[in-house]
């Protein structure tokens, strides 16, 4: 599996939209800001094309980290199960 992991410092996301967050067209945006459908287009790629596996951890305050697992696919007889992680910060 390879694993993504994606946190941010809004604050965390509030505990009443938590449950809604990977519907289609669920945004907390104004009208003709957001359209709701991003969170729900990754859901639908990751668990529904993939097979993979998509949550979130909120750290009330702090922020949300959104974590990944994607099946690794390979026609190599020689591939190892191996997980190395990689870090890598965008924006800062």
């Amino acid at each position: 599996m390879v694993a993504v992991h994606l946190q941010d410092n809004g604050g965390g996301i509030p505990e009443k939209h938590r449950e809604r967050v990977f519907e289609p067209f669920f945004t907390t945006k104004d009208v003709g800001k957001g359209t709701g459908q991003g969170l729900a287009i990754v859901h639908s790629v990751i668990v529904k094309t993939h097979s993979g596996r998509l949550w979130f951890d909120v750290d009330k305050g702090v922020g949300t980290t959104f974590h990944a697992l994607l099946p690794v696919a390979t026609s190599s007889p020689d591939f190892k199960n191996e997980c190395n992680p990689v870090a890598v910060n965008v924006g800062e």
